[in-house]
């Protein structure tokens, strides 16, 4: 007999009802749609996208915390829906930049309190918080009040509680969220090793980090605009993009008009331009090598210097602008306007 998927959604949609300025006056948003996701138990798998991508309206169903629209969503086998009490005990959520817990209590006294929540047993509670706050690196600060944490160290504390109860299923939204490199690095270290010391546990990883995303995760679902555009392991998302020629050029900076001539060349498949420092940086997908020498030219009519040319292989951002037409970056400025 074959075991249930850990999370399935089936043409899973999500719509926001907006109240206007006058009396009785609504609108719609749509936040997913027709989302199709199977993830299978033992997988560590990503969803990467842009900020109001519909990543976190996802999270929020299959925590059983929102309800769908349209399409249903089942955790563990269970649908979020309608069985609610049967998904809750068997998974955690841990947000980026959440304050979760009580100023006045310590650490242990904050993660002894969430295992009552979950019905843990003193003995069981105590001993998972020391092995847990040791390999975070947390176990000096035990005694801590949480007020007195660092965002750091504070979002280590929000990890062994999103795993003190060591649920089948963990989902973790946007976890290293304005962390410091060491901070996230120690995170990202942690979860790759419990999901390894468990099999069949099962983590759902939101992430707008491209090198999180790929660093961490089996298989990236790429989101935007609450849509799933591809779903894959990233070397495969990658190698879709072998066959071009990619390169990345810094210049002096461009005048206006510039990159639309760029756009506009034969073999030139996306450009992604960044300014700075006095400088733009051209991020190139082409046909072939030999559209480079089109591009030179028109930055030679443009009047632009070339500072640098480098060569690379395929990233996830190379993956996200050829399937978004942007950067995720530029994708989270549309999402703002």
């Amino acid at each position: 007999m074959s075991m249930p998927a850990a999370i399935r959604t089936e043409n899973l949609g999500r719509i926001y009802k907006i109240r206007g300025a006058k009396k009785g006056e609504a609108r719609e948003r749509v936040a997913l749609t027709d989302v199709n996701l199977e993830v299978p138990q033992g997988e560590f798998f990503g969803l990467l996208g842009p900020n109001g991508a519909g990543k976190t309206t996802l999270i929020k169903i299959l925590t059983t915390l929102l309800a769908p629209t349209t399409g249903r969503a089942l955790v563990a086998g269970w649908d979020v829906a309608r069985q609610p009490q049967e998904v809750r005990p068997r998974i955690n959520m841990v947000s980026g930049g959440e304050s979760s817990g009580y100023g006045l209590l310590t650490v242990r006294e904050n993660l002894w309190m969430f295992g009552q929540f979950y019905g843990l047993d003193t003995k069981t509670t105590h001993a998972r918080i020391d092995a847990l706050l040791e390999i975070v690196g947390l176990a000096d600060r035990a005694h801590t009040k949480t007020s007195d944490l660092s965002t750091g160290l504070r979002q280590k504390m929000n990890i062994v509680r999103g795993f003190i109860t060591d649920p089948q299923v963990v989902f973790l939204d946007e976890p290293t969220l304005g962390l410091d490199v060491g901070a996230s690095r120690d995170i990202r270290r942690f979860v790759r090793q419990w999901l390894a010391d468990r099999p069949g546990r099962t983590v759902l990883l939101t992430t707008h980090y491209m090198a999180e995303a790929e660093e961490l995760c089996d298989r990236v679902a790429i989101i935007n605009a609450g849509r799933v555009l591809a779903c894959d392991s990233p070397a495969n998302l990658k190698r879709r993009l072998q066959r071009d020629a990619i390169f990345r050029l810094e210049t002096s900076p461009l005048v206006n008009g510039a990159l639309g001539a760029f756009e506009g060349l034969p073999g030139v498949r996306k450009v992604t331009h960044t300014p700075s420092d006095g400088q733009s940086a051209l991020d190139l997908i082409l046909e072939a090598d030999g559209v480079l020498s089109g591009v030179i030219g028109a930055l030679a009519a443009h009047d632009a210097r070339i500072l640098s040319l480098q060569k690379r292989e395929p990233t996830l951002e190379d993956v996200f602008v050829d399937m978004v037409g942007m950067s995720m970056s530029e994708a989270e400025k549309a999402g703002e306007a």
